[in-house]
């Protein structure tokens, strides 16, 4: 087994309080973001803000669309590329929008936020011809959940509030073809996943993030690029953070993406170390049970869940209510199952209350102690 990080806390007084708090209590992760966003009902022009009003990055010297050495497009004035949808690009045009949801989270009981970067990547953002902005989407979508948690915590001094930094999937995998006439071909390699991840992870640690969480997995290379890239990344910065990681099971097969079932996708992870492993989105939480109890008996490390309001409808609405939800979720709780819960698609404020409400006063999961623990004590 790998031996553990020995670099030290970049914030030890923080992994204090969040190790307390993990003994005392099943802590919440906040809900969805995007389907927040959606309530806003944002135009072009929101999405845009004035920095990319005309098309071009006002803070960068482009008088023009055109195109790079690389042959890559580069937005310029007059660019008619669409934005909307870029909910990252949000941090930087609307920043008092994601302010106010992780406000609304906190206050509803959260006791984590996750920042807005679930597609600051280099390799995501390319599909907005904004990769240069990765870096600063991560920087900045850190500080904006840093001040929020800080402005709160202020107010219940008892109840300290987490930033989670989210490196997400991004668009590509690693080891399955998008091109079914070509099994053998792959959109990215392993190093070019790992120069992206490493970016976006300083990015979250200098802009004050608690914890990383490499969330929603659907391919278990891709995250393990990522875990490389967050030590190469720790390295740097001669401290590290708490890690978490979080897959998705994409249906009701039982098994990621990439063909793993939740106990294989905890042992090809397991040598990071996590301070958490779970399952997040894909599923609502009555279909995520089975998976949460398979990890719960094998993993040594806490376990999380913030899965889907349900399956979505027709419509790609979900239809799952707060009270539904929690009711699902603090059977998880009374069967020992959670350390962290919370909610991904379709949840919202009036979810993650009604959670925080139904398993408040219930006992956090036992941690297992490690079997190589109780051999190096004997």
């Amino acid at each position: 087994m790998n031996l553990p990080n020995t670099l030290p806390w970049r914030h030890p007084a923080r992994v204090a309080q969040l190790e307390s708090a993990l003994r005392q209590r099943i802590l919440i992760i906040d809900g969805a973001m995007g389907t927040m966003i959606q309530r806003h009902r944002l135009s072009e022009a929101d999405y845009r803000g004035q920095r990319f009003a005309h098309g071009l990055d006002a803070l960068q010297a482009q008088p023009a669309c055109t195109t790079n050495a690389e042959g890559e497009h580069v937005h310029g004035a007059g660019c008619g590329c669409d934005l909307k949808g870029n909910n990252d690009l949000l941090t930087l045009t609307q920043p008092q929008i994601i302010a106010g949801i992780h406000r609304a989270y906190l206050q509803a009981g959260a006791d984590f936020v996750e920042t807005n970067t679930f597609n600051s990547t280099t390799l995501s953002q390319a599909d907005y011809q904004l990769e240069h902005l990765a870096y600063e989407l991560n920087l900045e979508g850190a500080r904006l959940a840093r001040a929020v948690c800080d402005e709160i915590e202020a107010t219940t001094p008892t109840q300290p509030r987490f930033v989670i930094g989210v490196l997400g999937p991004t668009s590509r995998t690693a080891s399955i073809s998008p091109d079914v006439n070509n099994p053998g071909f792959r959109a990215v390699t392993f190093g070019e996943l790992a120069t992206a991840y490493e970016e976006a992870a300083l990015g979250l640690i200098k802009g004050g993030a608690d914890v990383l969480m490499v969330e929603t997995v659907f391919d278990t290379l891709n995250a393990k690029a990522a875990l490389f890239a967050i030590d190469e990344a720790f390295a740097k910065v001669g401290a590290r953070l708490p890690v978490m990681v979080s897959g998705t099971i994409t249906d009701k097969s039982g098994r990621t993406l990439s063909g793993q079932t939740a106990e294989a996708f905890w042992y090809s992870v397991a040598h990071a170390r996590p301070l958490a492993i779970g399952l997040n989105c894909a599923l609502g939480a009555k279909d995520l049970r089975a998976h949460i109890d398979i990890i719960s008996q094998v993993a040594p490390t806490h376990v999380s869940t913030h899965p889907n309001a349900g399956l979505p409808n027709a419509f790609g609405e979900y239809d799952e209510s707060p009270a539904q939800m929690a009711a699902t979720l603090r059977e998880f709780a009374e069967a020992g199952l959670l350390n962290l819960v919370g909610g991904c698609c379709g949840t919202t404020p009036e979810h993650i209350a009604a959670i925080a409400q139904a398993v408040r006063g219930l006992p956090p999961r036992a941690v297992p102690v490690p079997a190589d623990s109780v051999e190096d004590a004997a």
